[in-house]
């Protein structure tokens, strides 16, 4: 058999009516619920991630895509979940075998259970996450009377992800379209057209974020199982030299001299990568885009940058905020520094707020007070 080909799409087009706001935009212990979720399934083996929005929040959700090492797109969700998921289901790739479909409001599931629930559909041509209900549970009429009470053993809380076989899942598709069915579960459009699907035993804690009281539950497990937070400091400088531009935090400021240096010599965003990599144990810049290598002849500090940020997902940091410093006794920075912390906030996927800029001089002493370099420091905390 040739080698699977594993497209997540990512179910994140729902309205929320019960938080009354984006859910996969609230942030849980500082980072955004779908930035969480999707940092999951960048780690594990799936090849492809297409995330399903809401029409008109794709421009917000962009941000979360961002750093991520597996290809990652956006589409717009439909009316339903499962016109939602049709819609991603549009965009994967003509290599796929496999769908994993996910909701984007889980943040909690883990690598290894992703990869659990892939490799048992991977042999049956279906599998979905799933917990053996622990309550028991009541059937009733619409005036709440009780009419049976089936037997609690046999029952299972389904989660997500659910992996089907791609061509399975689009027989079934199909199927639910002719009928003019509409299902909330993916599971339920494949049993429609009876085939099987194995549950694949997952944790607990992999909760769904519906309600407010969800966000205070997943907050308390993340605080519990997450390593301590990390701070990092980076600085570096370069010299100023004619016929160059100069380019700090990813923004072109208009000047008479720019930066010398193997790449865009952009001081700033070196300072904030020499940061994140000291923060997470991972050396420096020097290390992974040594100046010997000519790939990174005048290359893009913001793009560098965003390897960084893939490199430390693997990892399961994410960036908290960033405080940097620019110093430069010319030209005037003020104007250009919200475009600075744009850009930056961008490459990290985090807001704009967790990231903070200042530039001083140093009243004309040093090489900055004789304008013959920048320099740029940096401090960091990852999670």
């Amino acid at each position: 058999m040739d080698k699977a080909y594993i497209a997540a799409v990512i179910a994140a087009a729902g309205g929320s009516t019960r938080m009354g706001r984006p859910k996969q935009l609230i942030p849980l212990c500082g980072v955004p619920a779908l930035r969480r979720t999707l940092l999951r399934y960048d780690a594990a083996a799936v090849d492809e991630i297409i995330v399903v929005a809401p029409a008109p929040d794709i421009d917000a959700f962009l941000p979360l895509t961002t750093g991520l090492q597996t290809p990652c797109r956006i589409v717009p969700g439909g009316a339903t979940r499962q016109q939602s998921v049709a819609n991603g289901l549009l965009a994967v790739s003509p290599a796929a075998t496999h769908i994993a479909i996910a909701d984007g409001a889980r943040p909690l599931i883990t690598t290894e259970e992703i990869d659990r629930v892939i490799a048992v559909a991977k042999e049956t041509g279906a599998a979905a996450a799933a917990v053996r209900c622990k309550d028991t549970i009541k059937e009733a009429d619409a005036a709440g009377v009780v009419t049976a009470t089936p037997d609690r053993t046999r029952l299972w809380q389904v989660q997500t992800p659910q992996v089907f076989s791609l061509p399975l899942y689009r027989r079934a598709m199909e199927a639910a379209a002719l009928s003019g069915a509409d299902f909330t579960d993916d599971c339920q459009l494949v049993e429609a057209i009876g085939a099987p699907v194995t549950l694949v035993e997952t944790s607990y804690r992999n909760i769904k974020i519906t309600t407010p009281e969800d966000v205070v539950i997943a907050e308390a497990l993340l605080r519990e199982g997450e390593r301590p937070m990390r701070v990092g400091h980076g600085y570096d400088v370069h010299r100023l030299a004619p016929d160059r531009a100069l380019i700090l935090g990813g923004v072109t400021v208009p000047h008479e001299t720019g930066l010398l240096g193997h790449s865009d010599a952009d001081v700033l965003t070196h300072a904030i990568m020499d940061a994140l990599l000291g923060s997470a144990g991972k050396g420096d810049i020097g290390g992974l885009f040594p100046d010997t290598d000519d790939a990174y002849k005048d290359a893009d500090s913001i793009d560098l940058l965003r390897q960084v940020i893939a490199l430390l997902a693997t990892d399961g940091f994410a960036v908290e905020n960033i405080d940097a410093t620019v110093i430069a006794q010319r030209p005037k920075l003020k104007a250009y520094i919200p475009a600075m912390r744009e850009t930056i906030a961008a490459a990290c996927g985090i807001a704009v707020e967790r990231v903070n800029i200042k530039a001083t001089t140093e009243e004309r002493l040093g090489f900055t007070g004789r304008e013959e370099g920048v320099a740029a420091h940096a401090v960091c905390l990852l999670a």
